[in-house]
This record gives structure tokens, C-alpha cells and sequence, in this order.
């Protein structure tokens, strides 16, 4: 079976009841922006792998993550999302497990006091990045709770992974000694 269909050709697209919509449709933008972010988490799990030091357990997190952002991707394609949510409790458990993280990596940083500019190695750049497309997402998503009942779970925990997001790109630099930037320098 080949993997084009030729049924999106005229610029619609169909969710996951088989509704027809616009690529522009909100909805659309919400689970492709988390469809996104997945693939620059993917771009940081390769680039966390070429370092000379494996950071498994930032692995593993980002693996599990991109689960959790491809079931998020399927609520959102489905207009009845409001009786179709994720696996009860499981993001809110998820946040939670976020903060353990980011407080455990803090502990092992030098205190933040300032801004910073996105940067560092290659590793830390993909996860700044990865945080700013997470950011984007949560965006699309409160746009189209603006409009449609969304699971508020999917919006929390897109915000604490930005948070996260952007603790691993400091750790990973901390770990590969790359200097942080301060702004305003």
C-alpha cells in the first residue's frame, strides 16, 4: 500500500472519526504542532545518543515522552475529545514526575539568576528548540480550548514539559561544560 492517499491533495484532512476539515482547522493545528514537537524530541534523543556520555536516563524520558505526545496527538484528532481523554490521571502523574526531574537536575546546576539565550552544545540547542516548538503547542491547544472542550491535563502538561525541556538543555550543557550565555550580556 503506498503512503500517499491523494485524499489531502485539495487542502482538507480527516480526524479521527473520519470528519473532513480544513489543514487550517484548529484542531489541526493543535495535534500537528504536538506532532512536531515529537519529531525535535526525536532530533534531541539522536543528538543525546552521539554524545560521549550517555545520558540515559534524559533518554529514556524523552522516549517516553514522545508516547505520551503521540497519544495526546490522537485525543486532539478527535473532535469528541471531550469524552475521549487520556488514561485517567496519567498526565497529571506525569507533571508531577516532570517537577521531580527538574527539581533533581537543578540541585546538580549552578543556580539560574538570569535570563539565558538558548544555546549551548548541540544537544542543549535541540532541547531549547524542542522547548520552544513545546511552547508553540501549548498555544495551539489553548486556542482550540478557546473554541472546543479540551482535556485542561494535555495544556498543563505541555507547560511543565516546557519547563523540562528547558532544565535538560541546561543539564546536558552543564554535563558537556557549555557555557551558558547570560542576557542581557
Amino acid at each position: 500500500m503506498p503512503i500517499y492517499t491523494r485524499t489531502g491533495d485539495k487542502g482538507k484532512t480527516s480526524l479521527f472519526n473520519g470528519q473532513r476539515v480544513s489543514k487550517a482547522d484548529l484542531r489541526v493545528e493543535a495535534y500537528g504542532t504536538v506532532d512536531e514537537l515529537n519529531s525535535a524530541i526525536g532530533v534531541a534523543i539522536a543528538e543525546i545518543s552521539n554524545i560521549k556520555y550517555q545520558i540515559s536516563n534524559i533518554s529514556k524520558a524523552l522516549i517516553e515522552i514522545q508516547s505520551d505526545l503521540f497519544s495526546i496527538g490522537s485525543v486532539l484528532a478527535n473532535p469528541e475529545n471531550g469524552k475521549w481523554k487520556m488514561e485517567n490521571g496519567k498526565l497529571e502523574k506525569s507533571v508531577k514526575e516532570f517537577e521531580n526531574a527538574i527539581d533533581n537536575m537543578t540541585e546538580k546546576m549552578p543556580a539560574l539568576s538570569n535570563f539565558i539565550l538558548p544555546g549551548g552544545g548541540p544537544s542543549g540547542s535541540i532541547l531549547h528548540l524542542a522547548r520552544t516548538v513545546a511552547r508553540r503547542a501549548e498555544r495551539k491547544v489553548v486556542t482550540l480550548s478557546e473554541k472546543e472542550k479540551i482535556d485542561r491535563d494535555i495544556i498543563m502538561y505541555l507547560n511543565r514539559l516546557s519547563d523540562l525541556l528547558f532544565t535538560m538543555a541546561r543539564f546536558v550543557n552543564h554535563k558537556e561544560k557549555q557555557k551558558e550565555i547570560i542576557w542581557p550580556a
